[in-house]
């Protein structure tokens, strides 16, 4: 992990740490052998898939992974969202793109968002990964809600957004996009959707409150205190 916060594992994209023993990142699939190796060595014990299940699938230009090399790494499937309900799509679109309808997401599935931090709750034993497929939107706002558990400030919150965002610009840039709602957005455009994009998040995470939303909703204080813990933990190194 360099001073920025970007993490090295190999394969990883847009792999960042956001706090404690808690990393986000895009498609877990584009990790390889060597790259589970230095995920498990740095501490990470549970990977938190945010996609729909039927996502959740390797494709053909994904490495060739064996089963061995994420031994003692579970994996656990955690949706933020049902893509196919109308309701998701009449406020968020045909996938969440926007720090501005993530207050929609959150208040549509709060079920789902319990699940997602009580599976993180779960993995005292080791580092968590959340991600999802670009590593933007879904784990950004997973990511801006621990950040809001963790005492962040305004700014770090947004960085953290940006961050992301231009972490997989940059691969639509060397590996083009997934599809034709995704394209490389120059400096140009990048820097004042950023901007706006940034105070969207922050103000998510404001207008929700994050430790009342969850214990509102079926967290346990002594699960929210495992979140914390993590949030404040060195899981640096072998474990």
């Amino acid at each position: 992990m360099d001073k920025s916060g970007a993490v090295g594992w190999d394969g990883a994209v847009n792999a960042w740490h956001v706090a404690g023993g808690v990393y986000r990142m895009g498609r877990r699939e584009w990790l390889t052998a060597a790259g589970w190796r230095q995920a498990h060595h740095d501490g990470v014990r549970t990977v938190v898939d945010l996609r729909h299940p039927r996502e959740a699938r390797r494709r053909d230009t994904d490495p060739a992974v064996p089963d061995d090399a994420l031994a003692g790494v579970n994996i656990v499937i955690a949706p933020t969202e049902e893509p196919d309900d109308p309701r998701f799509t009449a406020v968020c679109g045909p996938y969440l793109n926007d720090p501005a309808h993530y207050l929609h997401n959150v208040r549509l599935y709060p079920e789902k968002l319990v699940d997602v931090f009580r599976t993180i709750s779960e993995a005292a034993a080791g580092a968590v990964v959340v991600h999802c497929a670009a590593g933007r939107d879904r784990s950004g706002m997973v990511a801006a809600m621990l950040q809001d558990l963790a005492d962040h400030p305004d700014h770090r919150i947004a960085d953290g957004y940006a961050k992301a965002a231009r972490g997989i610009n940059e691969r639509y840039r060397t590996h083009g996009p997934p599809h034709e709602r995704e394209r490389y957005l120059s400096e140009a455009e990048l820097t004042p959707l950023l901007e706006e994009r940034g105070r969207s998040v922050v103000k998510f995470v404001r207008e929700l409150n994050t430790r009342t939303f969850l214990l509102q909703n079926g967290l346990r204080h002594t699960e929210l205190d495992n979140i914390l813990r993590l949030l404040d933990a060195d899981h640096q190194g072998s474990r």
